[in-house]
């Protein structure tokens, strides 16, 4: 299980999460950072993929298509928001 509301300390941004989807291979960073948090904007580059996730803020993403412990993960720089 994962947090809901996660925030990157690294770009101050709520990580947004899609259940059932991946980030196409050809996303980058200036995607992210011109289109987030228009979820009408991202859906040009997601791929529905029954049981992934894809996680983004403006400045990272990832998709998991299977049980990961995001905290190896040393470049994300995303925390519990607190709730």
């Amino acid at each position: 299980r994962t947090c809901d509301q996660l925030r990157c300390t690294a770009c101050d941004f709520r990580v947004s999460l899609f259940n059932d989807y991946i980030w196409d291979q050809s996303c980058d960073y200036l995607f992210f950072r011109n289109n987030m948090p228009e979820l009408s904007k991202l859906r040009a580059k997601m791929i529905k993929k029954k049981g992934a996730r894809a996680y983004a803020c403006q400045c990272s993403w990832r998709s998991i298509a299977e049980l990961t412990d995001l905290q190896t993960e040393q470049q994300l720089r995303w925390v519990c928001g607190k709730h």
